[in-house]
C-alpha cells in the first residue's frame, strides 16, 4: 500500500517550483539558441564552419544530458525507454541502498564516539547554563512542566495507586525480614542515635514549657482522697524530676536509658528475624493497618499535603525552591564549563550511552528509511525528489549544452587539420 507524502508548507513549495521552471527554462534556451545558430550558420566554411560545428555539438550535448536527467524522474517523451522513470520503479531498492549507506557510514561506534567527541557537549551545555537568564530559562520549564503534572494528578488516581497497587503488594510482602533487617542495621550502624536525640530534645521542651498541662493531666488521675497541696507537691516533683532525667539522658551518650533502649531495638529486630511469635505479631499488625478505613484516607491526605505544598513552592517566582534550584544548576553549569576532566567523564558516558542505543536500535532506525520509502507513491515521490534537487539537476544540461559546443569545435579543427 502507498502513502502520499507529508509536503512542506506551500510556500516553500512554490518558491521551489518557480526555481525550478526558471533553470528548465534556461537550460531549453541554450538548447534552442545551440538549433538557431546551428540553421543560420549551415554550409558555411572557416570560422562560420567552427561555429555550426560547435552549436550541432551543444544540441547533442543538451538533448543528451536532458534525457539522462529526464530520465532518473520518468519516461522521457512519455516513450517507457528501458532504464528510464529511475526513482518511481526503483524507488525501493534506492531506499535499500540509503538504509545501508547510513548504517555503514554514519552509526559505527569510531564515527560516533569521534562526533560526540568533537561536539563538546558537555562544555557547551555548562557555557549556555552557566547564564543567569538561561538557568532562569530553565528552571521556569522544569518547574512549569512539575506544576501541569502535579495538576493532573486526581486524588482518585492516588485512592487507585493505594488499594489496586500498594494495597495488595504489601498484603504479599512479608513486613517482619524487612523491619527486622532495617533495625540491626540501624543499631549497628548507631543511626537511631539522631532520632533518639531529636525525640528527648523535642520533649523536653515540652515538658518545659508545658509545666501546668503536665501537672493537670497527672492530677486528673491522683486518687480522690488526696490533698489537694500533696497532688501538687507530688506532680511538681514529677515534672522536675522528669526535665532532670531527660536532661541526664541528653547530655550523656551512655547512660543507662539509652543502653537498654540500644538493647530493647537490637533484641526486636532479631526477634522480627528469627522469631515466628513475633513475625506473626507484625504481619497481624501490618494486616489491621491496611484493613483500617483510614489506611486510604491518610494516605490521600498526606498526598493533598505535599503536592499542595509543592504547588505552593513552584509557583512562587521568588520563592525559595526556585531560588535554589537556579543556584545549584548555575553552579553546576560553571562546574561543566571549567572542570575538564568531569567534561572528558560525563562526554565518555554520553558517547558509551549513544553507542549503546546505535548498537541495539541502528537497525530499526535504518530500517525506517525503507519501510517510509516503500510505502511511498513512486510518481509523487519523484515529483517530490525533483521539486528539491531538480533545480541543481538543470545545471548538467547547461554544462552539457556548453561543453559540448566546445568538445564539437574541437572535433571539427581536427577534422580540418589531420589529412
Amino acid at each position: 500500500m502507498t502513502m502520499p507524502l507529508i509536503t512542506p508548507a506551500p510556500e516553500a513549495d512554490d518558491e521551489r517550483r518557480r526555481a525550478l521552471r526558471r533553470m528548465k527554462g534556461l537550460a531549453l534556451g541554450l538548447l534552442l539558441l545551440a538549433a538557431v545558430v546551428y540553421l543560420l550558420t549551415r554550409n558555411h566554411d572557416g570560422l562560420l564552419g567552427f561555429v555550426n560545428a560547435g552549436a550541432e555539438a551543444s544540441m547533442v550535448g543538451a538533448m543528451a544530458d536532458w534525457f539522462a536527467v529526464t530520465a532518473l524522474f520518468r519516461h522521457p517523451l512519455g516513450v517507457p525507454v528501458p532504464h528510464t522513470a529511475l526513482i518511481p520503479r526503483r524507488k525501493d531498492e534506492l531506499g535499500r541502498g540509503l538504509e545501508e549507506f547510513v548504517g555503514e557510514n554514519f552509526l559505527q561506534e569510531d564515527i560516533i564516539r569521534e562526533r560526540v567527541a568533537s561536539a563538546e557537549v558537555t562544555r557547551r551545555v555548562g557555557d549556555w547554563a552557566a547564564e543567569p537568564a538561561n538557568a532562569a530559562r530553565v528552571v521556569e520549564e522544569v518547574t512549569d512542566v512539575a506544576t501541569i503534572a502535579l495538576g493532573r494528578v486526581r486524588d482518585e488516581h492516588i485512592v487507585d495507586l493505594v488499594e489496586a497497587i500498594l494495597v495488595p503488594r504489601f498484603r504479599e510482602e512479608p513486613i517482619a525480614p524487612i523491619l527486622g533487617t532495617f533495625l540491626v542495621e540501624a543499631v549497628r550502624d548507631d543511626l537511631h542515635h539522631g532520632l533518639v536525640d531529636l525525640a528527648l530534645e523535642e520533649l523536653s521542651g515540652w515538658l518545659e514549657h508545658n509545666h501546668d498541662t503536665f501537672v493537670e493531666v497527672l492530677g486528673e488521675r491522683a486518687p480522690w482522697w488526696a490533698p489537694p497541696k500533696l497532688n501538687d507537691a507530688v506532680t511538681t516533683r514529677i515534672h522536675t524530676e522528669a526535665l532532670r532525667w531527660l536532661d541526664d539522658i541528653r547530655h550523656d551518650p551512655r547512660h543507662r536509658a539509652r543502653a537498654a533502649l540500644d538493647s530493647m531495638l537490637a533484641q526486636l529486630g532479631q526477634d522480627l528475624l528469627f522469631n515466628d511469635e513475633t513475625q506473626q505479631r507484625a504481619e497481624n499488625l501490618k494486616l489491621r493497618l491496611l484493613e483500617h478505613p483510614q489506611f486510604s484516607a491518610t494516605g490521600i491526605s498526606l498526598w493533598k499535603a505535599l503536592r499542595n505544598a509543592l504547588l505552593d513552592a513552584l509557583r512562587d517566582p521568588r520563592g525559595p525552591l526556585k531560588v535554589r534550584l537556579q543556584a545549584e544548576l548555575e553552579r553546576t553549569a560553571a562546574r561543566f564549563s571549567t572542570d575538564e576532566r568531569l567534561q572528558r567523564r560525563l562526554d565518555g558516558l554520553l558517547s558509551d550511552a549513544v553507542v549503546f542505543g546505535v548498537s541495539r536500535y541502528g537497525t530499526e532506525l535504518t530500517t525506517v528509511i525503507t519501510h517510509t520509502i516503500e510505502r511511498w507513491d513512486g510518481k509523487e515521490a519523484a515529483e517530490r525528489i525533483e521539486l528539491h534537487v531538480g533545480r541543481d539537476l538543470q545545471f548538467i544540461r547547461i554544462n552539457g549544452t556548453i561543453v559540448g559546443g566546445l568538445v564539437g569545435v574541437l572535433i571539427h579543427m581536427a577534422t580540418i587539420l589531420i589529412p
